[in-house]
């Protein structure tokens, strides 16, 4: 099984700067966008649809502020929208598809940059969300949470570290939330289960520079409930061809998706 998880910080963009072709040649089972910018009606449009795939989105209340939407070759027992909580349903970042034995997620964090008040925000959703996490984890099915999370979870995921620490994506809170997920939870990062190599950035500031320098953040995570450890054979994170601030990540599993 193929999954891609990609923050595309606007859909018809990433659209124009060929996110449709580059997905038709990677045969996934399951591609799960965040941020899509647009409502869900205009997902429906034809010029939106993946030959092969059934979509599902949802959006927020100002749709320009995110949404999420998932393309699926099966199609899914059940889709649930939404995490029941404000910081989540308003800004349209949550989105499950259900298959036999195991459930794929689309999930976007806030990013916290901003002030204080997108901050708080973030944390505010990082509380509640760990909770539905946690009970998550205790059920008889496995999950797959294709996350933008704009959270750098260890040193070796930010370039100069040691200057980014009062930065948000880097700041000890943040990262310690990560901990207890992957920790204390026993969540999996599918990229860290096959690779600990450095210089993995899913995310660079726009700006020549930080392409230049390679100057990136590894926002980007698969997260898995513990059932499914050692289940990722593989998983690449996309510098080029990219189609947004973020890069596409692709893993392949061990496992056969089913209805």
């Amino acid at each position: 099984m193929r999954v891609i998880s990609v923050n595309v910080n606007g859909i018809h963009t990433a659209i124009e700067q060929g996110l449709f072709d580059w997905l038709k040649g990677q045969n996934a089972d399951v591609i799960c966008l965040q941020h899509i910018g647009i409502s869900a009606y205009e997902m429906e449009d034809p010029s939106l649809q993946l030959e092969g795939y059934y979509c599902y989105s949802v959006d927020a209340m100002l749709p320009e502020q995110g949404g999420v939407a998932i393309y699926s070759r099966l199609q899914p027992k059940a889709v649930i929208m939404g995490l029941g909580f404000e910081e989540s349903d308003h800004y349209g970042r949550f989105l499950q598809a259900d298959f036999d034995k195991i459930s794929i997620a689309s999930l976007l964090l806030p990013s916290g940059h901003g002030g204080d008040e997108q901050l708080n925000q973030k944390f505010r959703f990082m509380d509640q969300f760990s909770r539905y996490l946690d009970k998550q984890r205790r059920k008889r099915r496995d999950y797959i949470y294709c996350g933008s999370l704009f959270v750098a979870h260890q040193k070796l995921d930010v370039k100069h570290w040691r200057d980014c620490q009062q930065t948000p994506g880097f700041l000890p809170a943040e990262r310690a939330w990560l901990d207890a997920v992957i920790g204390e939870m026993g969540y999996v990062d599918a990229l860290r289960d096959v690779s600990r190599e450095g210089e993995q950035y899913s995310w660079w500031a726009d700006s020549e520079q930080a392409e230049l320098l390679n100057l990136g953040w590894r926002f980007d995570y698969q997260l898995l409930t513990p059932g499914l450890r050692r289940t990722a054979r593989s998983a690449r994170l996309f510098r080029n061809p990219r189609f947004s601030q973020h890069a596409p990540l692709v893993v392949d599993y061990d496992w056969t998706l089913s209805v």
